[in-house]
């Protein structure tokens, strides 16, 4: 049985104004947010989460891009500076610097490897490169950019929509559990 942490308890009941800001940086995409804090309450942390995938699936095209243009670079922060399309959300970069951590650590080499790869990407599709980077290695993720680089446009795009909810997904159990 899932439980209704403090924060989902106290998020239930705040302006839908806040609501919504308070989880966007979870996401990315100012509609998610705003369609998350139009359908509460939640009963628990189960019913959360499965709104938030259902949700996700059902954006726009356009909702996706801005959720997938939040996201510094792999292997960048952008901690202090500010998103292209919305305001600046900290709790989001900070999130990106945990989640790449291993990147972070990496010989100077793969570093080198993985802007490359950034490169070719954005040259390929037109948008940075997504991947749900916590726990992985900076080798598992250049594996991961260089096979993805082969995917046609339509594929590949639903793949990184698919990485953005597992991300998502990630990040709203963070918030729940309140600050550390």
């Amino acid at each position: 049985m899932s439980t209704v942490t403090d924060t989902l308890a106290r998020w239930n009941f705040v302006s839908a104004v806040a609501a919504s800001n308070e989880i966007l940086p979870c996401c990315g995409s100012w509609e998610w947010a705003k369609t998350m804090a139009a359908r509460r309450p939640f009963a628990n942390e189960d019913v959360f989460l499965d709104s938030a995938d259902e949700i996700w699936r059902g954006l726009l095209e356009s909702d996706w891009l801005e959720a997938l243009g939040s996201h510094p670079r792999i292997g960048e922060s952008r901690i202090g500076s500010p998103a292209e399309s919305h305001q600046v959300i900290p709790q989001s970069a900070a999130w990106s610097d945990e989640e790449q951590r291993k990147v972070s650590l990496a010989e100077d080499s793969a570093k080198l490897a993985l802007a490359e790869g950034n490169q070719k990407y954005e040259t390929r599709f037109k948008r940075i490169f997504i991947v749900c980077a916590s726990g992985k290695s900076a080798q598992e993720i250049l594996d991961i950019l260089r096979r993805r680089l082969e995917n046609d446009p339509q594929v590949e795009f639903q793949e990184a929509v698919e990485e953005q909810r597992k991300i998502t997904r990630i990040r709203l159990k963070k918030w729940l559990r309140g600050p550390q």
